[in-house]
């Protein structure tokens, strides 16, 4: 529909510029601040499902890099203070989200992990003791004495 709008009201100079009419420039401006408006929205959506995969996947982190992201990600949610643009409350009432619907979830979340330890961190400290095992050379046994 603009397409058609814009080449109805469309006058050209003898330069072969265009010249817009002041409606059409508000038209033109209106369509262009939505698109950025959509890529804040999605800027901001990508910064918090990678907020959330931090929290999840580092939850039992032994690294000191994954420890921190877990770290950070956890202080972002619960912060209620931050009016940074990009903060967690900032971030969920631009996207018509709940913040402390959010944050009791993961909390949820959070707790029952901790009560009950996945499958893949016991497998992770398994592998460990295998690395860690001592093992004894085999034993062969001769037929003849």
């Amino acid at each position: 529909m603009l397409k058609k709008v814009y080449a109805e009201r469309v006058v050209t100079t003898d330069g072969g510029w265009v010249a817009l009419d002041a409606a059409d420039l508000s038209l033109v401006e209106s369509v262009y601040k939505k698109n950025i408006h959509e890529g804040e929205k999605e800027l901001m959506l990508a910064v918090l499902e990678s907020a959330v995969e931090d929290f999840q996947k580092y939850i039992f982190a032994r690294s000191t890099a994954g420890k921190k992201l877990f770290q950070q990600a956890e202080e972002w949610f619960l912060d209620k203070e931050s009016e940074e643009a990009f903060s967690f409350r900032s971030i969920c009432e631009t996207l018509g989200l709940h913040p402390d619907h959010i944050r009791k979830g993961l909390m949820v979340w959070k707790e029952a992990k901790v009560k009950t330890p996945s499958v893949e961190v016991h497998r992770q400290s398994r592998t460990k003791s295998r690395s860690t095992r001592i093992t004894h050379p085999s034993v062969r046994l001769s037929k003849t004495a």
